[in-house]
């Protein structure tokens, strides 16, 4: 049993990214999709309880947002895997405005989200953690996730390896 958190501001590719890697083998809790917390929670404890894989697409900036998905299937026995979506929200912004009319977030709530924005850490319970980034030429590289440490700069990137 596996449980996927995705982490990232919004315009990052984890939509993209689930489509690509996880849509034949985990169901998606999304509140893009789902539109409530109450569906969400529902839909969450459907997979639970019939031990479904599921990926969860949305940008979960916090550990505690993360929380509310990680301690329930931890403790129904899934491995949890984090991906965490490079988050430089320029890039984001101009990515977001070629998205159609409707499914645009504003500026403010992209801008509101990277403010929030937590580096997940192994401490929460993830099993295994991976940093993504969007290729130049489309795709995606994923990395293993290295040390907890941020990167050097305000923008969150890849973790740098811890020194010996």
């Amino acid at each position: 049993m596996q449980a996927i958190i995705f982490c990232g501001i919004q315009a990052t590719g984890k939509s993209t990214f689930y489509k690509e890697r996880f849509f034949n083998s985990h169901i998606r809790l999304s509140l893009d999709l789902l539109n409530t917390r109450n569906r969400e929670a529902r839909l969450l404890q459907l997979c639970l309880d019939t031990q479904a894989r599921f990926v969860v697409d949305n940008t979960n900036p916090t550990a505690a947002e993360r929380a509310r998905y990680i301690g329930p299937a931890k403790a129904a026995g899934y491995k949890i895997v984090g991906y965490y979506f490079q988050s430089v929200p320029r890039a984001a912004v101009l990515r977001n405005r070629q998205r159609p009319a409707a499914e645009q977030v504003p500026d403010v709530g992209l801008f509101g989200t990277a403010g929030r924005l937590q580096l997940p850490t192994w401490a929460e319970g993830f099993d295994q953690l991976y940093y993504v980034r969007i290729l130049p030429e489309g795709g995606f590289a994923v990395e293993p996730w290295q040390t907890e440490a941020p990167s050097e700069s305000s923008i969150p990137g890849p973790p740098k390896p811890a020194a010996s």
